[in-house]
């Protein structure tokens, strides 16, 4: 088994997800693997990157999709025993012009953007190493001021979110009642 440094990008393949493994392609000791729920434009990713002569790898994972990840970590695992980096970037954000309804566009963002990233973590964190590190990216949509609507609910949900002691299953909930 291998002992090469690994980093992991989730939705590496545009935005931010794409700088990031960019960024890390230039300066990381290691290989840089860039992942994206399409194969196609995961692999146009890797390509472009592939002209401006860095050499990131590419591999399917899809936050929505539980065995994609299993199968992602089961390769990782296998080849080189674990992970060093990893980038939780994958997300999906609605247009403000969309026109889904809003409980439509709740449960699939937080399907997502939250257990989405929920799943990928407890599945990839079994591999990763000693001394890794874990970045999880969002928008400034997360922040808690955000939270609006009629007082004193507002508040009290803000209050529930800012526990310091909110525990997993306290957050699952909360994102259950929000959908």
């Amino acid at each position: 088994m291998s002992i090469t440094k690994i980093a992991v990008v989730t939705g590496g393949n545009k935005g931010i997800g794409f700088a990031i493994v960019k960024g890390l392609c230039e300066k990381f000791d290691g290989i840089v693997y860039l992942t994206a729920r399409d194969e196609n434009r995961g692999k146009a990713a890797v390509s472009e990157l592939n002209k401006l002569g860095l050499k990131p790898a590419f591999h399917l994972l899809d936050v929505d999709n539980k065995e994609t990840i299993v199968v992602f970590k089961d390769y990782i695992a296998n080849k080189y025993g674990g992970i060093d980096i990893l980038v939780n970037n994958a997300a999906i954000a609605y247009k403000n012009d969309a026109t889904d309804p809003f409980g439509e566009q709740a449960e699939v963002t937080v399907r997502i953007n939250f257990t989405g990233l929920l799943n990928t973590c407890r599945i990839l964190f079994p591999i990763l190493r000693p001394g890794s590190r874990v970045v999880n990216l969002s928008s400034s949509a997360g922040h808690l001021y955000r939270i609006a609507g009629e007082e004193p609910h507002a508040t009290k949900l803000r209050e529930r979110f800012s526990k310091s002691d909110l525990t997993e299953d306290e957050l699952c909930q909360l994102m259950s009642e929000f959908v």
